[in-house]
C-alpha cells in the first residue's frame, strides 16, 4: 500500500522552438547529460533513439555512495511534439509517474515536468524523503534547468 504520494513541479521557457526542445527531449540518452554526475545516471538499456509508447529504458543510478540500484521505466504515452510520460516499472520509488509537457509561448517553449512518486518502505521511507530524498530530487530538477539554460541560452 501507497501511504504518500509527493508532487514534484518544474518549469522552464527556453528561446527555443518546440520542435527543437521536443527533438532534444525525445531522445532518451539525452537525459545524461541532463543529471547531476554524483547521481552516476547511466543508461544500460534503450531500444529505440527516439521515445515511442512501450518503451522500456533500464538505468543505473547510484542511491548512496557505493550502492546501485537498477531503474527500469517505460514510456506510457506519447503525444508527439506535445508531451510524454514515463512510469516506473522497478527500481528505488514505490511509485514514479512522470509527465514532460511542452508549450510553445511567446518567449519559445515552455517545458513542463510534473512528477507523482511514493517512498517505498512506509513511514521509514517517508522519513528517508524529509532527510535527503525530498532535496536529492530537487537538486536534480535545479540541476537540469541550470543545465538547459547553459545548453540553449536564456
Amino acid at each position: 500500500m501507497i501511504s504518500k504520494v509527493y508532487r514534484l513541479y518544474r518549469e522552464q521557457t527556453l528561446p527555443i522552438s518546440k520542435a527543437e526542445a521536443w527533438d532534444f527531449f525525445s531522445t532518451p540518452r539525452n537525459l545524461e547529460e541532463l543529471t547531476p554526475t554524483e547521481i552516476g545516471f547511466k543508461i544500460l538499456t534503450c531500444s529505440h533513439e527516439k521515445m515511442v509508447e512501450g518503451q522500456i529504458i533500464s538505468y543505473k543510478v547510484k542511491v548512496f555512495p557505493l550502492i546501485w540500484i537498477h531503474w527500469v521505466t517505460e514510456i506510457t504515452y506519447v503525444q508527439e511534439g506535445e508531451y510524454f510520460i514515463d512510469d516506473q516499472r522497478s527500481g528505488p520509488y514505490a511509485m514514479w509517474h512522470h509527465r514532460h509537457t511542452f508549450k510553445e509561448v511567446d518567449e519559445g517553449v515552455l517545458m513542463e515536468d510534473e512528477v507523482h512518486y511514493a517512498m517505498p518502505f512506509g513511514f521509514l521511507g517517508q522519513i528517508m524523503h524529509k532527510l535527503f530524498i525530498g532535496k536529492k530530487l530537487q537538486r536534480i530538477f535545479d540541476y537540469r534547468i541550470e543545465m538547459l539554460e547553459e545548453k540553449f541560452g536564456k
